[in-house]
């Protein structure tokens, strides 16, 4: 069974039980996982899959036309796109599921393709049903121009399903041989994303894995980060230089003015583009009344494993082809590998936290779980309830926590012009004595360790 996708199975599943035909979008990151949800979703149907390459109409009907003849299908060397449906759809009776996975390619390609498409489908009225599922890893392309790009063909889609990000619960099962620390790190590197964890093996460390996996020159990954970004974007010398300059620090508009010398309009149109891709993004104090003190326009990358690649290989490309992988990883990753964890594991705690307001395990029902960059501080976890009480938290990676740290998480949450009603503070490590014996006597004070999460 697919790995954390029920619900996900089940939604396409509901489509494919509806009466009628149907033409359904799904779309995704890469490595997302939407190709093995389709392919599990098929796997009990007559079904066909077709990955559409990024070439002409001609070699798309070509293409597609020889992969018939090799499933054996009668059809031209150069078939219709009405010839290859009809084909598909009619060499058995009952409901045809009809997958053709980053379907965009042939769109692009062909402007006929969609009108063929729409006409084939709601033709078979008095024939077999036929449910069509197009799959695009484009999802810049989805949201903002395939409106535009297919016309009137858009108003026949039945709907549309954006695939997201697996939470950090799923990587944990993934990987049963991973202590809870190694879990929480792999998902530093690999976010929420089934295709990448395919590329890393829990009998491993996370030390070996990066060494094996990312750093060595013949390995998958070694270039995937960038490749992400060249796949989809032109004029990648922009692309590289902002998301470095954002992965070294640079992370208002003008620290990236100052460092790119590019003007604030040029970096702003390529964020826009960026952000789309949902490989940066914008990030967004909760509102409260501090806001004299919070700090704005801040630019993070969002995508972990763009991230990983851009802090730590390509600064340091030239060292990576003349050292070996174990000394690159000592002078380059070790160092403060830590520290970069810990910015993705307030995400977990995040997670860990909106898990429990959805079973009603809270004191309160919150309405959003967010963040506070404040100029001097920052409030890891903050939140509040319709009436205004207020949930705020902390989250610690790189050491144990102290009363101290409880203090001067009051201190930030003043700066913030807020009084916390419940405090949630995380560790990865151990609370000091002071902390956990002023947890038994204040309600609102939940101190958790890593291992509850």
């Amino acid at each position: 069974m697919l790995l954390g996708r029920t619900s996900e199975l089940k939604y396409l599943n509901n489509y494919y039980d509806r009466e009628g035909s149907q033409i359904l979008v799904v779309y995704g990151q890469k490595h997302i996982g939407k190709t093995t949800l389709v392919k599990e979703f098929m796997e009990d149907k007559n079904s066909y899959y077709y990955l559409a390459r990024a070439c002409s109409e001609r070699e798309h009907l070509y293409q597609w036309g020889a992969q018939l003849l090799r499933d054996g299908y009668e059809v031209d060397r150069f078939p219709s796109f009405h010839d290859i449906f009809a084909k598909i759809t009619r060499k058995s009776p009952g409901k045809k599921v009809l997958v053709i996975d980053e379907f965009q390619n042939i769109v692009r390609a062909s402007d006929q393709f969609m009108k063929e498409l729409v006409a084939f489908v709601h033709n078979q009225w008095n024939r077999d049903e036929v449910m069509v599922v197009l799959c695009s890893s484009s999802i810049g392309w989805i949201e903002n121009s395939m409106i535009t790009r297919i016309g009137d063909a858009a108003y026949e889609l039945s709907g549309f399903f954006k695939i997201r990000e697996m939470p950090f619960e799923d990587i944990v099962q993934r990987f049963p041989n991973f202590r809870i620390e190694e879990c929480v790190e792999a998902y530093a590197i690999l976010g929420g994303f089934p295709g990448l964890w395919n590329r890393f093996d829990d009998r491993l460390t996370i030390q070996q894995n990066i060494c094996r996996n990312i750093l060595d020159s013949n390995s998958f990954l070694f270039e995937e980060g960038e490749r992400m970004l060249t796949d989809q974007l032109r004029e990648p010398g922009v692309y590289n230089t902002i998301m470095a300059s954002i992965a070294a620090g640079n992370h208002k508009l003008n620290n990236l003015y100052l460092h790119t010398e590019f003007s604030r309009a040029k970096i702003s149109v390529y964020l826009k583009n960026l952000i789309e891709l949902e490989l940066v993004e914008k990030v967004f104090s909760y509102d409260t009344a501090g806001k004299d003190n919070v700090q704005k326009g801040i630019y993070r990358i969002s995508h972990p494993f763009v991230d990983f690649y851009y802090t730590y290989m390509y600064p340091y490309l030239s060292d990576l082809q003349t050292l070996s992988v174990g000394e690159f990883y000592n002078r380059y990753i070790m160092p403060d590998f830590r520290k970069y964890v810990s910015g993705y594991f307030k995400k977990v705690c995040r997670q860990h936290l909106t898990k429990l307001n959805n079973r009603g395990k809270l004191p309160i029902m919150l309405d959003v779980v967010g963040e506070w960059i404040g100029k001097d501080g920052e409030l890891d976890i903050i939140a509040q309830d319709e009436e205004g009480r207020t949930l705020i938290g902390l989250c610690s990676w790189e050491k144990p926590v102290a009363y101290e740290d409880y203090e001067n998480l009051l201190v930030h949450a003043r700066k913030a012009k807020i009084n916390a009603d419940y405090i949630y503070m995380y560790t990865a490590f151990r609370f000091d004595e002071r902390l956990n014996l002023e947890a038994k006597v204040k309600t609102g004070l939940k101190l958790v360790q890593i291992s509850d999460i």
